[in-house]
């Protein structure tokens, strides 16, 4: 499919200041961490050479990853090198299970920090907790490792913004996590919001109606045997431990999570984003929910609804979540439905669209179409070898706009009020805007320090 306008305009948007920065001489962060790791440019992939990946976290969504690089392994010319987990009993269990699986032994490694010293590691994938993401892919960035990472790809709206200088400064291959991006349907039904199938797309909606269940009160207990706790943490506050968060719970956390919009919703807020045209972040936002089912220990809502409006444009965006029992819509219970002058389109999962068209609702083109997951991995392992952003399904600008769109959603309801927000600065206007505009970044544990110097 051909770039349209709107996806080059979104690109160079996005980056904006970041990119200006990124190309403006600066000190790399002087910290243990980067002193020994490799400048960029001393490693290029060659047309022949095999891309080398560790993938770090392979409790939950990096067995996805092992999966399906080693599904392209041969074609692409890729190989897992080695594998990464604080958790060292997880860690294990993965390694014997790959080599159970593919017949051969892989290296393991606790501390990711000494797999970005490794020179021979060439690129990273990034399955690990929220809060984790924007650190490890910066220094990765200035490792020389080319980057994974899952969605979303921040934990806060300035990680975003980091992230992009870094990539440029760096030239680093920075692949969001959002692989419908890379599906042969969902990108044709794209293309047919851009050539206005269903008329002026002037609404988007996405939808996360999962099942999350109540997970109770486990409260405090003695750090597991083989868990790094202190690296688990990371930039985030070390609190004494608990079954709450370790190893799936920290979703519903906000320290360490996003809740299911920053979960699950990622992939319908960069969808939202990119199928009604849109570029920037939104001027005006509203979101309100919260517990109404259990009585557990989720600081996250059950149950949110957030507006994000582009008066400007005269576009909207809204963000259900619900985690119970519920109705599907039009069949769509994790999706997105675009709303046109003449017509809608219902977007099911990652691979599946259908329309609707005109006052009858008479049915218009329709694709389902699976692979996706491979595709995006493969346009990552094509554009490393280009050396090429530009032909990224899921480029870091994307990460950060998508990310940031749940983000601000989060600081709407947690602060319970109508947000103002200048989306060329970035930050939140209007007087007593201090308390909003604290949210958009945190405060990192050291030495686990987000870098303000990239």
């Amino acid at each position: 499919m051909q770039k349209s306008n709107s996806r080059r305009n979104f690109l160079r948007n996005a980056a904006g200041t970041a990119v200006a920065a990124a190309v403006t001489p600066a000190t790399v962060l002087a910290s243990d961490q980067a002193s020994s790791w490799p400048q960029h440019g001393q490693h290029i992939i060659g047309a022949n050479d095999k891309i080398r990946i560790a993938v770090l976290g392979v409790n939950g969504r990096g067995k996805n990853h092992i999966s399906v690089i080693m599904k392209l392994a041969q074609q692409a010319n890729v190989e897992i090198a080695a594998l990464c987990d604080p958790d060292m009993v997880v860690l294990q269990e993965a390694a014997a299970d790959f080599e159970k699986k593919y017949g051969k032994k892989v290296m393991i490694e606790q501390d990711f920090r000494k797999l970005y010293e490794n020179k021979n590691i060439d690129a990273v994938t990034l399955a690990t907790p929220n809060h984790w993401h924007a650190l490890q892919t910066i220094w990765a960035c200035q490792a020389g490792k080319d980057v994974y990472v899952e969605k979303p790809a921040t934990h806060n709206i300035h990680e975003g913004k980091k992230m992009i200088e870094a990539a440029y400064k760096y030239n680093r291959i920075v692949q969001h996590g959002v692989q419908l991006r890379s599906s042969l349907a969902i990108r044709e039904a794209v293309k047919h919001l851009e050539e206005g199938l269903i008329g002026r797309v002037y609404m988007s909606r996405g939808l996360v109606y999962r099942r999350r269940p109540d997970i109770g009160n486990k409260g405090i207990s003695p750090i597991p045997a083989g868990l790094n706790y202190d690296l688990w943490c990371g930039p985030a506050p070390m609190r004494p431990f608990t079954r709450n968060l370790v190893h799936y719970n920290w979703h519903w956390h906000w320290n360490y999570g996003n809740g299911d919009v920053g979960n699950q919703g990622i992939h319908e807020t960069d969808l939202c984003m990119w199928g009604l045209g849109v570029d920037s972040l939104p001027e005006r936002i509203t979101s309100m929910g919260g517990k109404f089912l259990w009585d557990d220990c989720k600081e996250v809502p059950e149950i949110q609804t957030s507006i994000y409006h582009y008066p400007k444009q005269k576009k909207m965006i809204q963000f259900e979540v619900r985690n119970w029992n519920t109705n599907l819509e039009d069949g769509a219970g994790v999706g997105n439905i675009f709303y046109g002058e003449k017509g809608y389109m219902v977007v099911k999962g990652y691979d599946t669209y259908e329309t609707y068209l005109g006052e009858k609702r008479e049915k218009g083109p329709a694709r389902s179409e699976k692979g996706e997951l491979e595709l995006h991995f493969q346009n990552w392992f094509d554009a490393i070898r280009a050396r090429d952003m530009s032909i990224q399904n899921g480029p870091v600008q994307t990460g950060h706009l998508s990310s940031s769109l749940a983000h601000l959603g989060n600081i709407s309801y947690r602060l319970g009020r109508q947000l103002e927000f200048d989306p060329v600065a970035e930050r939140f206007i209007g007087e007593g805007e201090n308390e909003a505009n604290a949210m958009l970044s945190r405060d990192y544990r050291a030495p686990y320090l987000l870098p303000e110097v990239i």
